[in-house]
């Protein structure tokens, strides 16, 4: 196993990070003549740079250490930013496994890293072999695995393969794992300092309008993000969100348990559906459906204002479907059972 500070890119590795006004002093009294800001207004300050109390909070309900968290304008940024600290553009590589979120292969685009894509086999899971062949090259340093994968809803069993074989950095994107009965690899940071885990206030929380993604790693790992993170990279506004949730949390729980409960309801709605040919298993708050024909029949959900997801580029003739509150889903069964084909 390589050191972690060998996975980082040189210029990252030597690089001394913007220190803030809030940085610098971090008290809540005093006058404030440090950072420019308008003295007027309800929003006028800087917002927390450290998000101290969001951490703590979020490091007590995953129990781990504070310096384990890092909390980033999204996942979409966590993803960024794990591009830019490990990967030199034009010579590093990454790789995931596909169908995949496609931010992996925008994110690396952006940053001038090639992505292999490794397929996933006929059931959705990772081709271990195939995976191994790749990790031979020096040049791949990070590994993204979404799981539950997104489109396909169904969690990946053969991630510790990969975390045994790989030395670089291998993120697990666990966006919908409160949707899930599997454990999160959060559990098993400890035996591995190259895991990424990353989660998100998005979809379980219902907070996807305050962009709000978490990264759980080796304090190590975490040190490297904040020292490459903008000074300011999530509003007071959000972080204020994102801790009123998790004040609320007995509410969430009760939500993700209706959400668990509406999806058996609309996989048994939709099998007795005539376009619908396969309900892919889930583990997420979606599901895959292959139908007769997916831009047809998303077509036609269009014209009766049920917008899908069509995946037809992605996987053959397949929708991806949100499970939405118990009218929306009744209304999207009840438009189904009465298209023609």
């Amino acid at each position: 196993m390589r050191l972690l500070k060998e996975l980082v890119r040189p210029g990252v590795l030597n690089l001394k990070s913007y220190s803030s006004a809030r940085d610098e002093y971090s008290g809540t009294d005093g006058i404030f003549l440090d950072a420019n800001e308008n003295p007027f207004g309800e929003l006028n300050r800087y917002p927390d740079p450290g998000q101290k109390k969001l951490k703590a909070k979020l490091a007590a309900l995953k129990s781990v250490s504070v310096d384990s968290v890092f909390i980033g304008n999204g996942s979409d940024e966590i993803i960024d930013l794990a591009f830019r600290i490990f990967c030199e553009p034009g010579r590093d590589k990454a790789l995931t496994f596909s169908p995949t979120y496609g931010m992996y292969e925008v994110s690396a685009a952006i940053n001038g890293v090639e992505l292999i894509h490794v397929p996933l086999n006929s059931d959705f899971q990772i081709d271990v072999e195939a995976t191994k062949k790749h990790l031979k090259d020096a040049s791949v340093k990070l590994i993204f695995s979404c799981s539950p994968n997104n489109p396909t809803g169904n969690s990946l069993l053969e991630i510790e393969q990969i975390l045994k074989a790989f030395d670089g950095i291998v993120m697990v994107d666990e966006a919908y794992i409160d949707f899930s009965e599997n454990s999160s690899w959060i559990n098993r940071l400890k035996e591995y300092p190259n895991l990424v885990v990353v989660q998100t206030f998005s979809k379980a929380w219902g907070l996807a309008a305050a962009r709000i993604g978490v990264a759980y790693a080796d304090p190590e790992l975490i040190g490297w993000f904040n020292r490459v993170k903008p000074p300011y990279n999530v509003s007071g506004l959000n972080q204020r969100a994102a801790l009123e949730a998790l004040e609320n949390a007995d509410q969430t729980k009760a939500q993700i348990q209706l959400l668990k409960t509406e999806k058996q309801k609309l996989v048994a709605g939709l099998r007795l559906i005539k376009p619908v040919i396969r309900i892919y298993p889930s583990d997420a708050n979606f599901i895959l459906v292959e139908v007769t024909d997916a831009n047809a029949v998303y077509d036609y959900l269009v014209c009766q204002k049920i917008v899908a997801r069509n995946r037809n580029s992605v996987v053959k003739n397949c929708l991806r479907i949100t499970v939405g509150s118990p009218e929306e889903n009744v209304q999207l069964v009840n438009a189904l059972k009465m298209y023609q084909s």
